[in-house]
């Protein structure tokens, strides 16, 4: 009998789906998805109810854009809105970089890095992050070829929660041709308390081939409503709406973000309570005797190794849902301060059972 199914690219058969975390429990906590745990403002919701949603968005969020563009003092073709940052992400891959083209990027860091580049018909080029799970810049720049297009940084980094310093950027920047886009995720941004960080905006007159991705699904909340940004040089941009699809960001989700705009005072006071709750959470883990990284977004990276399935199990048998990534590691978001307890106890009989080589040899 004849084979019917129609032909599709093996590449993307072979390939696995995004893979979003799991419910939790009524009585439990989901830690996995990097949520931020607070509810909407009034001010929020007032603004989603106004939505006229029998009529096609603005396609260009212009009045969006225009915030944006006066937040962060570039002119408003310098600003780029998408269905979350994801989505220009894969706008600008596909934007930039096509069969026999390369894009780099550090690993582990976003798990829908590899997958986009292998939609976008390019080559992935992961490159190891250093044993303190932060991207090695220097590895990354001598992974950069002729047939490189686009390299991703992500600062902090998902899922270790380390960021790049302005000093290590410099350098980078340096030895990286012009002709290369570099992307700097800025997803968690707001999280980050250290002065050393990099910061991409107040950069771009600098590097005429950078881009930066920020998003309103963590620090504003705003997760479920898909609206980030890009900001960057505007002809680069350009090529990512021509790769858009059209009408994408929906209407409650500009009016949305208009609002968060408006009352950010508020919403960044609820991330000062993240980052307090995060570093309780970090002094209590290493007190513990768990080695990682110094969190800087709103999740933590415990590194779990051989006994990753195991302790994701035991989170979960404790009503904790978080993020294992087999074989590599456990990232568990800072949520409810209600579930720290949970936690810190279930993270203390985890720790007792790793072995030594579980955390790189602690």
């Amino acid at each position: 009998m004849n084979d019917t199914r129609v032909s599709l690219r093996p590449e993307i058969v072979a390939l696995a789906a995004y893979r979003q975390g799991r419910a939790a429990r009524p009585d439990g906590f989901k830690l996995s998805s990097n949520e931020n745990p607070h509810e909407p403002l009034p001010a929020v919701l007032d603004a989603i109810a106004q939505s006229s949603i029998n009529r096609y968005p603005d396609a260009g969020a212009t009045v969006l854009r225009g915030r944006l563009a006066e937040k962060h003092g570039v002119a408003e073709d310098q600003v780029h809105v998408g269905a979350g940052s994801v989505s220009i992400l894969a706008q600008l891959i596909t934007a930039a970089a096509g069969p026999g083209d390369e894009v780099v990027f550090a690993w582990r860091s976003f798990e829908a890095y590899p997958g986009l580049v292998v939609v976008a018909g390019a080559t992935a080029v992961p490159v190891p992050n250093r044993p303190d799970a932060g991207h090695d810049l220097d590895a990354m720049a001598a992974a950069v070829t002729e047939r490189t297009r686009l390299v991703i940084l992500c600062s902090p980094n998902n899922p270790t929660s380390t960021v790049i310093t302005r000093q290590e950027f410099d350098r980078f920047m340096a030895g990286i041709p012009r002709t290369v886009l570099v992307l700097l995720d800025e997803a968690y941004i707001e999280f980050v308390e250290d002065e050393d960080a990099v910061q991409g905006i107040p950069l771009l007159p600098e590097h005429p081939n950078l881009v930066v991705l920020r998003t309103f699904s963590k620090a504003y909340g705003l997760a479920g409503l898909r609206v980030g940004y890009a900001v960057g040089p505007s002809y680069v941009l350009e090529a990512a709406r021509s790769a858009a699809i059209p009408l994408s960001v929906t209407e409650p989700a500009q009016r949305a973000a208009l609002a968060s705009l408006d009352h950010e005072d508020e919403l960044l006071e609820r991330v000062r309570r993240i980052q307090r709750t995060r570093h309780r959470v970090w002094r209590g883990l290493d007190e513990q005797g768990w080695r990682l990284p110094q969190p800087h977004g709103n999740f933590v990276w415990l590194a779990t190794g051989a006994g990753t399935d195991e302790a994701t199990d035991r989170f979960a048998d404790a009503g904790l849902v978080v993020r294992g990534f087999s074989g590599e590691g456990i990232r568990v978001t800072i949520g409810e301060e209600s579930s720290v307890e949970t936690l810190l106890r279930v993270a203390a009989e985890v720790v007792g059972s790793l072995t030594e080589s579980a955390q790189g040899g602690r």
